[in-house]
């Protein structure tokens, strides 16, 4: 966030740090949220992972406040989310890159058709085979589809687990979607994506500006519906191309930044 070198804030930073301040001051803010990599710091276990404390802290603050509204967005499917966000039932969630959608009390059903289960139970199968074939992969089961972990896999192998995966799912059907996140490959029977469920979100609160942050190739979906001419902010938590507008370190530099914006928002409308 800051020039080492001169100890002053860098173009970027106060570029962002503007971005903010005129974010907090829209008619209807929605935070649209990343949770792993972005509020939360990866674990070896999934279900263990929390969002820092500051950032837990300072989104509470936000949810309280008039005409704004926190969502989380992510690859998880659905259950697992309401549970690392320990979200409440008033929650604003989108699972499975956006094929899963929980606008509050309501949830929307799946419905998988009989073609879809089947395609779902034979993937199943063959993902299962290759990841008992290989030490330290693991398979997550999502609603239409599996994701195939390789982050404790020894030395180079993740290549080799990746290609091997592609060839296992291709096996059972060449009509799945198919995802390279950071130590994971994801294949689904039905397409959606986190743009998808950002805009979803948007038509639902009728926000007036958005702020979406994500530090996986998986968000990229999400910046580039975003709309920076009308006051939309996109964060890019992390290394790589992006198509965001600012960049940030880490989780920790979110949780600096919810709580500046916080504070501005409630300076607006607290």
């Amino acid at each position: 966030m800051t020039d080492t070198a001169s100890h002053r804030p860098s173009d970027s930073a106060l570029a962002l740090a503007g971005a903010l301040q005129k974010l907090a001051r829209a008619d209807r803010l929605l935070l649209a949220l990343d949770f792993d990599g972005t509020l939360a710091p990866f674990v070896d276990v999934p279900r263990g992972a929390r969002a820092l404390p500051e950032s837990k802290a300072a989104l509470d603050r936000l949810e309280r406040l008039p005409r704004t509204w926190v969502a989380y967005v992510s690859g998880r499917p659905l259950t697992s989310l309401e549970t690392v966000t320990e979200a409440d039932a008033d929650a604003l969630l989108i699972g499975s890159h956006g094929v899963e959608i929980r606008f509050g009390r309501d949830g929307v059903s799946l419905d998988l058709s009989p073609e879809e289960q089947d395609t779902l139970t034979r993937l199943g199968k063959a993902l299962g085979n290759l990841v008992d074939s290989i030490p330290g992969t693991k398979l997550e089961t999502k609603p239409v589809g599996f994701g195939v972990h390789y982050r404790q896999v020894a030395g180079e192998r993740g290549a080799e687990v990746v290609s091997r995966a592609r060839e296992a799912a291709a096996s059972v059907s060449d009509a799945l979607t198919i995802r390279d996140g950071k130590d994971i490959i994801e294949f689904s029977v039905r397409e959606a994506h986190k743009g998808d469920g950002v805009e979803r979100l948007r038509q639902y609160t009728q926000a007036t500006a958005v702020l979406f942050a994500g530090d996986d190739v998986t968000d990229e979906d999400g910046f580039t519906v975003l709309r920076p001419d009308r006051g939309d902010v996109g964060i890019k938590v992390g290394t790589g191309e992006t198509a965001a507008q600012y960049r940030v370190a880490d989780e920790r530099a979110i949780a600096t930044l919810l709580g500046l914006l916080a504070q501005a928002r409630e300076a607006h409308v607290g």
